[in-house]
């Protein structure tokens, strides 16, 4: 989870639990229903919060929402930038952030369901994991391993499919997770111009070691 420098004084401590509760009251809620529709009150009474303090902290729960799924989706870039730490090659990035986003289904339920309430606002955003994905796909076309004629459609799109990917976990536990995931990079990687034989070996190739296991 995101850490910062603890505050330097007493107000500023209290300050800074009061927004870390109003935070974790909203993800609970994104967690449990991805309805963001609950009152402000709510909101505090989940936090154990006054009503009051709400607008110490934010303008409006759009705001509070946002700053949640904003967190949440830097852990899970966390969790996968830890995973691919020396991995050069986009197309290896981009298997296995699909295959570790499947296996993060059951060992991060939480977070997977907060992208699969509010991924799809966030495909372009710049904090989280798009800058990332961003990036991967601007590397790959830049060095002709990725023939794709603009790098943000081809966010868009393989943003989509990670998203269906997540849907797909939690609609159809019943389904084998690795093998659907696996099958959908594959299915991304030709999309990206990798050639069909070398895609479906990437999408398979052993996976390290780590925290998404």
């Amino acid at each position: 989870m995101c850490t910062s420098a603890p505050p330097g004084n007493r107000f500023e401590r209290r300050r800074a639990a009061t927004r870390s509760a109003l935070v974790s009251a909203a993800r609970q809620i994104l967690v449990e229903t991805g309805d963001t529709g609950v009152s402000i009150q709510a909101v505090a009474d989940r936090a154990d919060v006054g009503f009051g303090s709400f607008s110490n902290h934010f303008e409006s729960k759009a705001e509070l929402f946002d700053a949640a799924v904003s967190q949440a989706l830097e852990e899970f870039d966390q969790v996968i930038d830890e995973r691919l730490r020396g991995t050069d090659d986009p197309a290896e990035l981009v298997a296995a952030g699909f295959r570790l986003t499947a296996r993060m289904a059951d060992s991060h339920p939480d977070l997977m369901r907060i992208l699969r309430y509010r991924g799809l606002a966030q495909i372009h955003s710049e904090k989280g994991v798009a800058p990332r994905a961003r990036r991967d796909l601007e590397r790959g076309t830049a060095t002709g391993r990725f023939t794709v004629g603009d790098p943000a459609i081809a966010l868009s799109a393989l943003g989509g499919v990670l998203l269906s990917l997540v849907e797909l976990r939690f609609s159809r536990p019943d389904l084998h997770g690795e093998e659907a995931a696996a099958s959908l990079a594959e299915m991304a990687l030709c999309m990206l111009g990798v050639p069909d034989a070398e895609a479906r070996e990437i999408a398979r190739c052993p996976l390290p070691s780590g925290v998404a296991d």
